[in-house]
């Protein structure tokens, strides 16, 4: 089993990474940390706090920080995954509530007690993970490894022309990430971008999983109508799902170990690109077995019926 805790702004690939990590019988989820991104920090505390009680999971929700670690406030992706982070679908205010450990908190005392088998996964901008990192130097060694999804290597950005959306969002709490000496794994968009999810597989998802498959049939109208106005009408990528899948899968992913640094320049803020100094390495995923990761989140969310 292995020992997760995913930090997200739900969004509608997250509330499907989530939903995966719950079905998952290789994955001992324990716990999520919000974040800003898809959503405001308070919308993604709600929205994970309404994940968990779907799924019946008795998990704790950390609320994190609401602001990158130096750039100004920016305004969500309400334009990609709706007003309230599940396209169409309206909020609801969760019965349960964040515990009173801030994320930062949290993922240093998790990371603690579960030296060296600690999996985090965060699947928004990193500034949770750089928190946790100035605030403990022996976070990122305690913490087994950093499985994110975000960036890009070769493939180019999908914000601007240099950089990855969770990344540009916080290019400098990334880069305190990548030279951290963590052992950090990129799941970026040189392979999400090979996976892809199409209105006919969250069909099948609601007939196979009516209730919680049903809930990402409802968010994926909107999602898939976004990727449809960018000239993708194949489908949506399988952003954030893979990067979980990739924490108890990485067989069916190749990495190429690279140092990577984040460029904070106004230009190419937020690329991922090769580090000019000597740092640890990152497993840098640069290729797929699209069918198999797409099959076992198929399989998974089925068993949510």
């Amino acid at each position: 089993m292995t020992k997760l805790i995913i930090d997200t702004d739900p969004g509608v690939d997250d509330a499907m990474a989530i939903f995966y990590a719950a079905a998952a019988p290789d994955i001992e989820l324990l716990g999520l940390t919000s974040i800003f991104g898809n959503v405001t920090v308070e919308m993604a505390t709600r929205n994970a706090l309404r994940l968990v009680e779907a799924a019946g999971l008795d998990i704790p929700v950390a609320a994190g920080a609401p602001t990158p670690l130096v750039l100004p406030p920016f305004t969500p992706s309400f334009h990609v995954h709706g007003d309230e982070g599940f396209g169409d679908i309206p909020a609801v205010t969760p019965k349960g509530k964040a515990i009173d450990e801030s994320a930062a908190d949290f993922l240093c005392r998790m990371a603690r007690e579960h030296k060296g088998e600690l999996v985090v996964c965060p699947i928004g901008p990193l500034t949770n993970i750089a928190h946790a990192i100035q605030q403990d130097p022996e976070f990122a060694t305690n913490v087994k490894r950093i499985v994110l999804m975000g960036g890009s290597y070769r493939e180019g950005g999908n914000i601007t022309p240099h950089a990855e959306a969770n990344i540009y969002h916080d290019p400098h709490a990334a880069e305190v990430v990548f030279a951290s000496g963590a052992r950090v794994e990129m799941v970026g968009l040189d392979v999400t971008h090979r996976i892809l999810c199409t209105a006919e597989d969250f069909a099948e998802m609601a007939a196979t999983a009516p209730k919680l498959g049903g809930m990402l049939q409802d968010m994926s109208h909107f999602y898939l109508e976004f990727y449809k106005t960018v000239g993708k009408f194949d489908g949506c990528s399988l952003h954030d799902p893979a990067a979980v899948i990739a924490c108890t899968h990485p067989e069916w992913f190749t990495a190429e170990n690279v140092a990577i640094q984040v460029s904070c320049e106004e230009e190419t803020s937020g690329a991922t690109i090769d580090a000019t100094d000597e740092r640890r390495p990152t497993a840098v995923y640069v290729a797929v077995e699209a069918d198999k990761v797409k099959a076992r989140f198929m399989e998974q969310i089925a068993k949510l019926a």
